[in-house]
């Protein structure tokens, strides 16, 4: 994968073409509106910004690098937020700049802005100041004055007449080489109301259809009204008998049985012969028949009866039927939402921040009709029922919304309040298959621009998909993938738009087909079978878990050594792996992968097999370890190192994603998906002095070499599972 695909660079595009601020001026074409961000050292804003722009086409560039003035290669983002009911919600865009990215720190997209107000920020934990708002006002109309060209087409079966038997489906198509189609619509008949046209119309009614359509483009100009018109024919059958019907009041009632303000009749029908066409009702004794297409709400006050019949497919008519009932005067209503707070608890530091976790707890009050429903907002995400207290358990910064609703249904304005989480001890880690903390949602090597966000069982989307899995099958995954999707739009995570992005994505994936694993050869599978083909040499021992297809250092025999593949050599490869910290107690593990070392039998370090790989070889280093070591996750041990802010940190006992990718002499290391380490074997110097037997980087510099993973000691106790290669 090249940089720039790991760096979050995700849009949304929408609405007009126009002009704006910030490199081009009313009148000027759209590609000339250039909105320009700049960031340095600081992390409490960003260094420029622009305040204005217009609705309309704009290219947004956003520049973090040393001509900007970053001395430190701190990274920062560039985020447009979509979950702020106050602003626009109709662009997302993500972007993740740092001097030392391939494009040196400069960024640009294009996307489309509307009239209204824009929140943007930085998602990087500690960054939370750097925020502002751009606001938008209405552009000049651009040069597109030509409206959509619009059609339609209807399909199904005929009869000799023409008419469509059973159903007709009419499609709609709209295009626009302008400013491209904004909406499409139809409407049902001459009077109906025209509505958003997003799949084919399917008309199943016995009769004739007339079907309206009429499309807008993006610059305002709307097509001419065009038409239709069928007939759909009940398809042959020897059903004499009519639909059975049936319906019930509905509504808050007093005492006496009146209904409060409004009574809701809902009348059903079915006929298991031809099938129901057309359901009819009738306000009063002498009211007119009307269609049935929605409950009936009856809000004047009195007595009232509603008729009601049903005619099938084969023009069978069930007897009218009646149902009578009262609608009084309700009593005051309540017009005052109710009061939210909420209250976080947790052991702080020194700085304030939470230690490992913090619980917040939301309450309402409602001393009117009373509380119907609370709800709560994550880190920017949906609203969720509020059923429970909210553990938050992740390290960064964080902000909880809350709101309520009353049975009114007056809802309360949403507060919020924001906290930190600091490392710390003690709490489980969420119950998640994986650790992915990437800000969009990936299928594969897909990304679906869908935000990775945070779950109710506090696991994001992306862990809860976890498509690194060996699936048996295509389908078996994708039922997977439904099942989970299924839950987490019920729960309100996603919409139905990201639901479908997410499921395409899983489709295009090719995940569980034969030779559709992007080309890896499984090294270790989690059985025996696989275990056997790898070799340890010098102390400890690595177990197997077959259960859960894993290998862990072990807790009883100490002493460090290495698991290595004797069979062969490996040349340009990405190798990708998942290891878990499973040190007892609150310590961390040190542990690491060996690449590119030589044969370990017949070389003059044989007497200390263990020691080939780290004198002649380079170990990309597991260590998320506060103290100790100056080598963390993802350094090359003694060559190129990482701190522990630059890898991040993953809880104890979590899966992490880690791919070491090896090109001639150049390294790249990736965690769950991100970027966080690039070597180059060519620069020549250690970071610190070689030992007396150390040949140093000259020595290191092999085109090929072996595979192995350390053991460092019964306290460093890491497992490894889901080994695989790709030669490149």
């Amino acid at each position: 994968m090249a940089l720039l695909a790991s760096l979050l660079m995700v849009l949304g595009l929408t609405s007009t073409a126009a002009y704006g601020k910030g490199g081009g001026t009313p009148g000027a074409t759209a590609a000339d509106q250039v909105l320009t961000w700049t960031a340095g050292d600081p992390i409490d804003r960003y260094l420029t910004a622009p305040e204005t722009a217009v609705a309309g086409k704009a290219t947004i560039v956003f520049e973090n690098s040393t001509a900007t003035g970053n001395t430190t290669s701190m990274p920062h983002t560039l985020t447009f937020s979509t979950s702020d009911p106050e602003h626009n919600q109709d662009v997302q865009l993500n972007i993740l700049a740092n001097p030392s990215d391939s494009e040196g720190g400069k960024h640009s997209v294009e996307v489309t802005l509307t009239p209204g107000t824009y929140s943007y920020h930085c998602t990087i934990p500690g960054h939370g100041q750097m925020k502002g708002v751009l606001t938008v006002t209405e552009g000049g109309g651009g040069d597109d004055t030509e409206a959509p060209a619009t059609s339609a087409k209807v399909d199904g079966d005929q009869n000799g007449d023409g008419a469509y038997i059973g159903q007709a489906t009419v499609t709609v198509e709209a295009t626009d080489a302008g400013s491209g189609v904004d909406t499409v619509e139809f409407a049902l008949g001459a009077d109906g109301d025209w509505q958003p046209y997003t799949a084919p119309v399917v008309v199943n009614e016995v009769g004739d259809h007339t079907v309206r359509y009429r499309a807008t483009d993006k610059a305002g100009n709307a097509a001419a009204e065009k038409s239709v018109d069928f007939a759909v024919a009940a398809p042959p059958t020897d059903d004499e008998t009519p639909p059975e019907t049936s319906a019930t009041v509905s509504g808050e009632k007093d005492d006496a049985g009146a209904y409060l303000g409004m009574a809701t009749v809902t009348v059903t029908a079915s006929d298991t012969g031809s099938g129901v066409n057309t359901i009819e009702y009738a306000l009063g004794a002498d009211g007119e028949w009307q269609p049935y297409t929605a409950p009936v709400m009856v809000h004047e006050l009195g007595e009232h009866t509603v008729r009601y019949r049903a005619t099938d497919r084969s023009g069978n008519v069930a007897d009218e039927k009646s149902v009578d009932f009262t609608v009084v005067e309700p009593p005051s209503q309540d017009q005052t939402a109710p009061e939210t707070s909420v209250k976080v608890e947790g052991d702080k530091n020194s700085d304030g921040a939470f230690i490992t976790s913090a619980k917040a707890t939301v309450s309402a009050t409602d001393d009117d009709s009373g509380v119907e429903k609370v709800e709560y907002s994550l880190d920017g995400g949906p609203y969720l029922a509020y059923t429970a207290p909210v553990i938050v358990d992740r390290v960064g910064y964080h902000s909880i919304a809350h709101r309520a609703t009353d049975r009114a249904g007056n809802t309360s304005e949403a507060k919020k309040v924001s906290f930190t989480i600091a490392q710390g001890g003690g709490v489980p880690a969420p119950n998640c298959a994986e650790f992915d903390e990437r800000h969009t949602v990936f299928v594969g090597t897909i990304d679906t621009g869908v935000p990775n966000r945070i779950t109710r069982n506090r696991c994001t989307i992306n862990e809860l998909i976890e498509d690194e899995k060996d699936w048996s099958s295509h389908a078996l995954f994708l039922k997977h993938v439904t099942s989970v999707l299924d839950k987490l739009k019920a729960d309100g995570v996603i919409d139905q738009r990201e639901r479908r992005a997410i499921n395409q994505a899983a489709k295009q994936s090719g995940i569980g087909m034969p030779g559709q694993v992007e080309g890896y050869t499984k090294l270790f599978d989690g059985t025996a079978a696989s275990l056997a083909k790898w070799e340890h040499v010098g102390g400890g021992k690595f177990e197997l878990n077959e259960e859960e297809g894993s290998i862990t250092s072990s807790t009883t025999v100490d002493g460090m050594g290495m698991l290595w593949l004797p069979n062969r050599a490996y040349g340009d490869y990405s190798l990708k792996l998942q290891w878990r910290d499973d040190a007892p107690g609150s310590g961390n593990a040190n542990g690491g992968v060996f690449v590119r070392f030589p044969k370990v039998h017949d070389h003059p370090e044989e007497s200390r097999p263990e020691w080939v790989a780290i004198k002649y070889g380079h170990e990309i280093q597991v260590n998320d370890r506060p103290d100790g070591d100056m080598y963390k996750t993802g350094s090359v041990y003694g060559f190129d190192r990482v701190g522990l802010g630059g890898a991040g940190v993953t809880p104890k006992g979590t899966w992490n994603d880690y791919e070491i990718k090896v090109v001639d002499q150049h390294y790249e290391v990736y965690r769950n998906g991100v970027l966080i380490n690039e070597f180059d074997n060519t620069r020549g110097q250690l970071f610190e002095p070689p030992r007396g037997d150390d040949p140093g980087t000259d020595g290191r510099r092999f085109a090929s070499g072996y595979i192995g993973l350390q053991v460092h000691g019964v306290t460093d106790v890491i497992s490894y599972r889901d080994i695989r290669i790709k030669e490149l």
